[in-house]
């Protein structure tokens, strides 16, 4: 079997700047969350699709933010799309996916989860992480454990991984807590750009690795004491930040594997947003009802 695991919040992101807006006679915008519906019935209909759950960040904010204040947060949201987050839960429950509504942790951290738990079982041939997010390429394993970028129809097994930054995936938090991560407010170390992390990283494979001097090294980036001298510097901040940007494997998710198998849709939910996004044609386009 095949488990798809969709980062729910990517897809509402990808829906409100993508999706036509539209709101509903009780003035609330929804368009988002119809288009995360389309989104939705467009996956379960791949017949490959038999196990699926999705994420979501149903509050911005998580325990990264009490460790690294400047991490992100929800400011600078537009707020029409920040008021449909519970209404995309509420559309993935309609359609019978498993839901998993972050507070403490990310979506991300519950997806890295389900990846650590569900890949031990040998009934499982392959993990497809629905998501183009880098951080979650630190899941990747081989051809077995999968990112899938939906929109462009682009597949990252590991190769794909080593090709696009250049390490392997569990190198990929050192990565990003040296070049840095814009989206998250990860700032990352002065100098060091991509292909000299790239370089040095896959050579030591992590941060703690890395010789204090650069005359140790085994590789020669441009500029590699200067480089060399702020990591010392900074080798702290460097080390928050890979803190930061490695996936937390521990989240309490309640469900087993049998239960990420879908077997379609609530007809009583379905109903609800039939009024929601006053839209009949709903119905027809659910062709699997579960009472």
């Amino acid at each position: 079997m095949e488990i798809y695991l969709v980062d729910g919040t990517y897809e509402l992101f990808r829906s409100y700047y993508g999706a036509p807006k539209f709101r509903n006679k009780l003035g609330y915008e929804v368009g988002a969350a119809k288009g995360f519906l389309n989104s939705m019935l467009a996956l379960l209909r791949d017949k490959r699709v038999t196990h699926v759950a999705c994420a979501f960040d149903h509050v911005i904010e998580s325990f990264r933010n009490k460790i690294f204040p400047e991490y992100k947060t929800g400011d600078g949201i537009d707020s029409d799309l920040l008021a449909q987050f519970s209404l995309a839960e509420e559309v993935a429950q309609a359609l019978g996916l498993v839901v998993w509504p972050m507070v403490s942790f990310e979506a991300d951290d519950a997806i890295a989860t389900a990846v650590a738990r569900f890949s031990r079982k040998k009934e499982v041939e392959r993990i497809v992480i629905a998501s183009p997010d880098k951080d979650l390429t630190q899941c990747v394993c081989k051809e077995r454990i999968v990112c899938l970028d939906r929109r462009r129809q682009i597949v990252l097994d590991e190769a794909g991984v080593q090709e696009k930054f250049g390490v392997l995936p569990g190198s990929i938090p050192d990565y990003l807590a040296l070049v840095g991560d814009a989206a998250d407010g990860i700032p990352g170390i002065l100098g060091w750009g991509k292909k000299a992390t790239a370089q040095v990283v896959s050579s030591y494979g992590s941060i703690e690795r890395i010789p204090e001097d650069s005359n140790r090294w085994d590789v020669s980036p441009r500029r590699a004491k200067f480089l060399s001298e702020n990591l010392r510097n900074n080798r702290n901040e460097a080390l928050l930040y890979k803190k930061l940007a490695t996936l937390r494997t521990d989240v309490p998710l309640d469900e087993e594997l049998e239960q990420l198998k879908w077997f379609g849709a609530v007809k009583t939910r379905i109903d609800r947003l039939v009024e929601e996004f006053e839209d009949a044609t709903i119905v027809n386009r659910i062709f699997l009802y579960q009472d």
